[in-house]
């Protein structure tokens, strides 16, 4: 799944985000609600006993409906509560700065668009059940909404090659990120949870898996539009919070002074 944010050169999306009313109520049609139900009851399925015990606790205090898209003001009052978060209403694709900003107050953007029936399985576009089932669960964690923000904030101060090493971090945890728990490996990354596909592929013998190390992950080359063929493993979620604690920036210029690896996919012309 494609994560925002997009620049300005980039093709526009064929959604349209949904607007709220005076009262701040976004009403969708019956259809959008049928969507949401099948996606959400097809994938607690899935991560049961795959995703972390932090993103199962952050879906029992969402308590999200089943038979309807949640309104956000729902989930704000459950994540400010636990850890000061709130989601902030986007159109479909938002700009960089716009992104960072709202991570770095944070804010999760959530586009208020849910998938037509002809992109159920995959959109690389992030569209609400993404956003909210996907991540706001774990952003009722505290080390991982304190990595989130940390993340808007050394995104906000970067150079556009900065930013491109930063995405790289945020791709392979909080989109594509695996955890070492005391139950086995588990899922907290966004990305995986709201995927069903990739989430029983996380497990496979197929990819690659290699301890987390913050230079490492930044120096990886990834695809939006394929399963990861690498994934790195947290040996804890308190790693999220001591990367709070360090200069990233430096390991940002030793990764640039070092370049990328190798990719282990193919170009995506060639794919």
């Amino acid at each position: 799944m494609n994560k925002k944010p997009q620049s300005g050169g980039k093709k526009a999306s064929k959604y349209v985000a949904r607007e709220p009313s005076a009262d701040g109520f976004i009403a969708y049609p019956e259809l959008e609600h049928q969507t949401w139900q099948r996606l959400i009851e097809r994938q607690l399925e899935v991560v049961s006993g795959r995703a972390c015990d932090e993103y199962i606790h952050g879906l029992e205090l969402l308590d999200l409906p089943r038979d309807r898209i949640p309104q956000l003001d729902d989930i704000s009052a459950v994540l400010h509560r636990e850890t000061g978060w709130q989601v902030a209403r986007v159109p479909a694709l938002i700009g960089f700065e716009t992104f960072f900003s709202l991570l770095a107050e944070r804010k999760f953007p959530v586009a208020t668009f849910i998938r037509s029936p002809e992109e159920f399985d995959y959109l690389q576009e992030p569209d609400i059940f993404h956003e909210i089932f996907g991540h706001c669960a774990m952003l009722t964690n505290p080390a991982f909404a304190n990595f989130t923000q940390k993340y808007g904030q050394l995104g906000l101060k970067a150079t556009p090659k900065e930013r491109a090493y930063l995405a790289r971090l945020y791709w392979f945890t909080v989109e594509f990120g695996l955890v070492q728990t005391p139950a086995g490996l588990r899922i907290y990354g966004g990305g995986i949870l709201s995927s069903p596909k990739e989430t029983l592929y996380a497990f496979s013998d197929e990819p690659e898996r290699f301890p987390f190390d913050a230079l490492t992950a930044l120096r990886t080359p990834y695809r939006i539009d394929i399963v990861q063929p690498i994934y790195y493993v947290l040996d804890s979620l308190q790693q999220l919070q001591e990367l709070t604690e360090i200069d990233l920036m430096s390991r940002v210029q030793q990764a640039m002074e070092l370049g990328l690896f190798e990719p282990r996919f193919p170009p995506k012309d060639a794919a």
